[in-house]
């Protein structure tokens, strides 16, 4: 029973009544698991393109960029960076003074590697009255951690990944922020030499990252020629949903009902107030320094031009169905792009020129466009990419996380370990259709592909409540095309000694 306060909790956060009743009762019914027909490998599902073929789809964009058409960079930053330390924190929580672990003695090892080295001496010698070397030269090893850690330093276990230093350059480090800055000047500048982009933020962090944004903005802009555009927008509190107990019962702190963020498939709001023809997406701890960038450029230019290519045989099929002056011949081939491009399957057997088969085809061409690159799975995390059954009974390319596969269930467990690729974060997207205007993406949000976690606040166990991912659930009634791309495009900062691998220096 709701009392006057939670209604009252309710309007000031955008949810309705009826929101919060849908959530509750997928507490107590779950959520359904997907379905698996195969995974997606280059002889099913995911297109693999020679060398001599991406000219082609490379002179695509860089036609398309002459159109000055909105292209908008979107990169979710809002995830905090404390779990890059994990290792680290356990060291200062073990009381220990020395490292111990592999993964202490490496930090320490290449310590003077990492882009952040100036600007933690400085605060070691500020504070301790030593430098890092002569801390190290004395056994003294957690201020080191504690200046990079703590409030009286650096404070990186407090910050977002965006705002960390990454890469260092002789002239001076950059976070991954502004790696994404320099990155879009390379594949996302159109024909006015203006590049958009937009960071999903958490509010504490906003003002950071704005302060940061406007300080390196103008530094690339005369670098690079270019006009920054740069935008930010937080998850918004009307996707937060609410925490139960154990008895699926409304979790309470204090008399009020206890909401929390609902995951990044909350980011689909952000996306869909984006005004854009074409976004790319891409995790802001995916970037790499100058020397490593060349292949990210060419496989984000090919991965737009492919899309392009895409978009505008959609537009084309879209118009000529429209029209009402098609041949048998022009259904036939709408019917196998379906088909045979976008692996859209419907197990139905109508003729195509049938009034309900030329509906469908409408119905499924006229969606938002994805273009995903995927990378050969050699033991990096991610979710992958399958031909899956969906509710209306059709087949369809997904990308799926391992919550959403029964693994319980021996043959679907098989499937799923069977990917030979994975999901590395990496879309180039279409929001708009063939007459100019924007789709709604919400519409096209699967809400039976979110799950539940359990979590714990003040000592007290609850289930948490995810919506369906931004690239999984989000955007499962998407058209999508899935396109290998080479494992060196995806480098990630999962840890802090990440930052020592080789692509990083």
């Amino acid at each position: 029973m709701l009392t006057q306060y939670d209604i009252k909790q309710l309007e000031l956060k955008g949810i309705s009544a009826k929101q919060l009743e849908e959530q509750l009762m997928y507490f107590k019914k779950g959520f359904p698991y997907l379905s698996i027909v195969a995974s997606a490998s280059v002889e099913e599902g995911i297109r693999s393109i020679p060398e001599d073929k991406q000219a082609l789809y490379l002179d695509v964009w860089h036609n398309y960029l002459n159109q000055n058409k909105k292209i908008v960079k979107f990169v979710p930053a809002s995830g905090a960076a404390s779990r890059m330390f994990k290792d680290l924190h356990a060291f200062l929580e073990s009381g220990r003074n020395t490292p111990t672990t592999s993964s202490e003695k490496f930090f320490f090892e290449g310590i003077v590697r990492f882009a952040f080295y100036p600007d933690l001496n400085k605060f070691c010698l500020a504070n301790e009255g030593k430098s890092i070397p002569e801390l190290i030269a004395n056994n003294e090893y957690r201020p080191v951690v504690e200046n990079l850690l703590y409030e009286k330093g650096l404070n990186y276990s407090q910050l977002p990944k965006g705002l960390i230093l990454f890469h260092a350059y002789f002239n001076e480090p950059r976070t991954a922020m502004e790696e994404h800055l320099v990155e879009g000047a390379f594949y996302a500048c159109n024909q006015s030499r203006q590049i958009n982009i937009h960071f999903t933020v958490s509010p504490e962090h906003k003002i950071l990252f704005e302060s940061l944004a406007n300080e390196k903005s103008p530094e690339y802009a005369g670098r690079f020629s270019v006009n920054y555009q740069v935008s930010f927008s937080e998850q918004k509190p009307s996707t937060d949903t609410i925490a139960v107990d154990i008895n699926n019962e409304p979790f309470r702190e204090e008399g009020q009902l206890l909401f929390r963020p609902g995951g990044h498939g909350a980011l689909i709001e952000n996306l869909n107030d984006i005004q854009a023809d074409i976004v790319f997406i891409k995790n802001i701890d995916n970037v790499v320094p100058d020397s490593f960038k060349l292949l990210t450029v060419h496989y984000k230019k090919l991965l737009a031009g492919i899309l392009v290519s895409c978009q505008q045989k959609i537009f084309d099929y879209l118009r000529l169905i429209d029209s009402g002056q098609y041949t048998h011949e022009q259904l036939m081939e709408i019917y196998y792009f379906l088909r045979d491009e976008l692996y859209i399957i419907n197990p139905e057997t109508k003729l195509p020129e049938e009034k309900e088969m030329v509906l469908y085809m409408r119905k499924k061409l006229n969606r938002p466009l994805r273009v995903c690159g995927m990378v050969r799975n050699e033991g990096e995390p991610g979710g992958g990419p399958f031909l899956t059954a969906n509710p209306d009974g059709t087949i369809s390319l997904q990308i799926l996380e391992s919550s959403q596969v029964d693994l319980k269930d021996p043959a679907k467990k098989i499937l799923f370990e069977k990917g030979t690729h994975f999901n590395p974060v990496d879309l180039v997207c279409a929001l708009k259709d063939y007459e100019g205007n924007k789709f709604n993406l919400p519409e096209h949000v699967d809400k039976n592909t979110g799950f539940i976690s359990l979590k714990s606040k003040n000592g007290k166990e609850l289930k948490a409540l995810e919506l369906p991912g931004l690239w999984n659930g989000a955007m499962s009634d998407w058209n999508t095309v899935f396109v290998e791309v080479p494992i060196e495009t995806f480098n990630p900062v999962k840890t802090i000694n990440d930052l020592l691998r080789p692509e990083h220096q």
